[in-house]
């Protein structure tokens, strides 16, 4: 299948060589001309051919904005356009009825494997309409891990970006989980190895059994909290085991705030996820202003002692 991919970072030039490994033909474009296959948008479009196929891969909010703008009036219509970026979700409903009203299809696809998914695939949850999306099979298919799992079709045009934005909200809380605990466990004198505690959690048996010809697994690996993320928190500890070389400082990405918004919006409880969002914004300040009124206060009501700048 032919593919226009726009946005060839860490994500799109991955996305590019794993799609072209799978037999695919992808006509990359970025502004960097260096890693461009095409001089400009207009280029790429005029080397794709009809019924088209643009895969975009740009920075949320004005960059995609700009560039579904310009695909609106350099497409036709019985096109499609992906936008597999972070935008929000409330964005592909207007670009979905943006270039709809000019024939063209849209589908946006929450995209998950950073810098692994070269070699291991994508986990893909996808938003749009039915004939759309069956379109895309194969290069979803291409992308994805082997295996039964990693794509969705989520459902109607901003699902897939949506299920992609709790899924990084849910990640938010799982990584201040293990923070939590990681600093609990250097804080004691009685732990010695930090390290190797974390690395038991992940450890074990991997148990294969049979049923009916296919094959299921049953991953016995270390303990309920193992994951991913646990073996890349054992990864990092094993490059610095305390982490002496890193300052103590966390960005948020848009989808940790839209998570907390859209909980709000629904009146639904999110206390881990919404207090591990402002668990990072508490990382960005070196003399807490909050800190200073709860050590006043202390101080007021029991004569707490207080520690004054020098």
């Amino acid at each position: 299948m032919q593919l226009g991919l726009i946005g060839l970072g860490k994500m799109g030039g991955n996305m590019r060589e794993r799609l072209r490994r799978a037999g695919h033909t992808v006509i990359g474009y970025d502004r960097n001309p260096e890693l461009s296959d095409a001089a400009s948008l207009a280029d790429l479009v005029d080397k794709l051919e009809a019924p088209r196929v643009v895969w975009v891969m740009v920075p949320a909010g004005a960059p995609t904005q700009s560039v579904v703008d310009e695909l609106g009036d350099l497409l036709s219509p019985g096109d499609t356009v992906v936008d597999g970026g972070n935008s929000r979700w409330t964005d592909d409903e207007k670009h979905a009825a943006e270039l709809g009203a000019k024939g063209i299809g849209f589908v946006d696809a929450g995209v998950s494997g950073g810098v692994w998914g070269l070699q291991n695939g994508y986990a893909l949850m996808v938003g749009g309409d039915k004939e759309h999306v069956e379109r895309l099979q194969p290069i979803f298919e291409a992308l994805k891990p082997e295996g039964p799992y990693g794509y969705v079709h989520a459902g109607k045009v901003g699902a897939g970006h949506f299920s992609k934005m709790v899924h990084n909200g849910i990640e938010y809380a799982m990584m201040q989980a293990y923070a939590e605990g990681w600093e609990l466990l250097e804080k004691v004198d009685s732990v010695d190895n930090v390290s190797e505690v974390f690395r038991s959690w992940q450890e074990g048996t991997v148990i294969r059994s049979w049923q009916e010809g296919t094959v299921i697994r049953s991953w016995q690996e270390g303990t309920v909290i193992r994951s991913w993320l646990l073996i890349l928190a054992v990864n990092a500890l094993d490059e610095d085991p305390h982490l002496d070389k890193l300052k103590g400082y966390a960005q948020d990405s848009g989808e940790g705030r839209w998570t907390v918004e859209a909980a709000i919006d629904n009146a639904v409880p999110l206390p881990a996820i919404t207090a591990s969002l402002f668990a990072r914004f508490s990382s960005r300040q070196d003399d807490s202003p909050q800190m200073k009124m709860v050590a006043a206060l202390r101080n007021q009501f029991g004569g707490h002692a207080v520690e004054s700048k020098k």
